[in-house]
């Protein structure tokens, strides 16, 4: 299997009275380790990295990779749309002992495929770890195209991609032209399973914040070529996956995190807390999976 592979969690970032919870992420660190999850990426998207300082990003990244102790590889995320912070948060990660990296570009700057490449290799340059490039047009504004993705791939520490284009058909495309070891991970819940079975190797999951084992055993499940369990488990999730989102996240991940006794539900602005109705749906869901018993 791959280095980075099955059911990795994009984390959710802890504060208390706008402050970094420094003890709640070390507990959810452990949490999902003995859940069974297969790998740790914080400071992505769903960890609020637009609205933390950088002393906050790189705490954070200290503090996994500590806590993680080896045990499971940690994927920091270190993109920027400027190459210059790309490069310093993955040197910094590289320091701190973290496995690999997770790189997003594009938004705002809104660069050609060109730009693109040249973005990402510039960083790739700078730094020995392992990348995983975050091809996500919704929030990025921009797509890393197909060719542009497996040119990316021949440089060496290009390791995979974690998809969010909702394209089921793109691990098919990619690998029509990247002949390399690469690693495709799904970038969406309600699609994991279907993308394990196009040829991707796992998830970096917004929903394995709230259920780690069910994610990690529904991966197992995919990897062993069980895809009529992974199924099943994926409908059992469904109503999970949704109500996650029905609101900006990670609003919706904060709180059925906090509903499970790990943080409080607290967001910094611009992401609002629920709505009631949110918080309803969101308990119904857990409740239906038995989390909250």
């Amino acid at each position: 299997m791959a280095l980075f592979s099955g059911s990795l969690v994009a984390m959710v970032t802890p504060f208390r009275n706008g402050k970094l919870d420094e003890e709640a992420l070390r507990q959810l660190t452990h949490w999902h380790i003995e859940q069974g999850t297969n790998g740790l990426v914080p400071v992505g998207t769903t960890g609020e990295s637009p609205s933390l300082s950088s002393f906050e990003h790189k705490r954070i990244i200290e503090i996994v990779v500590a806590e993680a102790s080896g045990r499971v590889p940690v994927v920091a995320g270190a993109g920027s749309n400027n190459p210059i912070e790309a490069i310093e948060y993955s040197l910094h990660a590289e320091e701190v002992g973290a496995d690999g990296l997770l790189h997003v570009a594009g938004y705002y700057n809104r660069p050609k495929q060109p730009g693109l490449y040249a973005h990402f290799k510039m960083v790739h340059d700078a730094c020995n770890l392992p990348i995983i490039l975050y091809n996500i047009p919704p929030r990025a504004i921009v797509d890393i195209e197909v060719e542009t993705m497996a040119k990316l791939a021949e440089l060496p520490r290009i390791v995979g991609v974690k998809d969010a284009t909702c394209d089921l058909s793109r691990p098919l495309q990619e690998r029509m032209h990247i002949k390399s070891e690469f690693t495709w991970l799904s970038g969406e819940d309600a699609t994991a399973v279907a993308y394990n079975a196009g040829g991707g190797n796992g998830c970096i999951s917004v929903t394995a914040n709230v259920a780690p084992a069910l994610c990690a055993q529904m991966q197992k499940a995919c990897t062993e070529g069980d895809f009529e369990t992974a199924l099943s488990i994926q409908d059992d999730l469904m109503a999970l996956h949704s109500t996650l989102f029905t609101e900006p996240s990670p609003a919706g991940a904060k709180y059925a995190v906090s509903r499970l006794g790990h943080c409080v539900e607290d967001c910094r602005v611009p992401v609002m807390p629920l709505s009631k109705e949110a918080k309803k749906s969101i308990d119904a869901a857990m409740d239906g999976l038995g989390l909250l018993s």
